[in-house]
């Protein structure tokens, strides 16, 4: 896959995050795609993904901005750096109160890509941050 294949690709996976699509994020993934998060375990296969997704939907409403993309000369790898803005929508266990908390967070992300579909993410981003955000709120 070349770079800006990974780099369209990439694209693709972030604007149907800011159109609320997750049907068309999850048809851009591999069936063993890995899901890591700086503040979590591993989710594992497309399944796990599917149910990630339903539980921020019903919980956050975020839209991503000032998006930065970089990808590798052959395409395997990406990265993405980007701007979170989110309202907190419903509790999440173990997490401060949602009362409809607006938010503003750095984050970023790494990619793998495999056979043109993702085939990791790995995202970072700062929890503290954001629990003194909505904590705030």
């Amino acid at each position: 896959m070349s770079r800006q294949a990974t780099l369209d690709l990439i694209a693709a996976y972030y604007d149907a995050f800011n159109r609320g699509d997750t049907a068309a994020m999850e048809a851009l993934l591999a069936d063993d795609f890995e899901h890591h998060v700086n503040e979590g375990d591993i989710r594992r296969g497309k399944a796990a993904f599917v149910e990630f997704n339903r539980h921020m939907t019903d919980s956050y409403a975020e839209r991503l901005t000032d998006m930065v993309v970089m990808a590798s000369e052959d395409g395997t790898r990406a990265a993405a750096e980007f701007v979170v803005n989110g309202e907190y929508l419903k509790t999440d266990p173990g997490l401060p109160e949602a009362k409809g908390q607006r938010y503003v967070l750095p984050a970023g992300a790494f990619f793998a890509v495999r056979d043109g579909r993702i085939a990791r993410v790995t995202t970072y981003y700062n929890l503290s941050d954001w629990t003194r955000q909505v904590s705030q709120g």
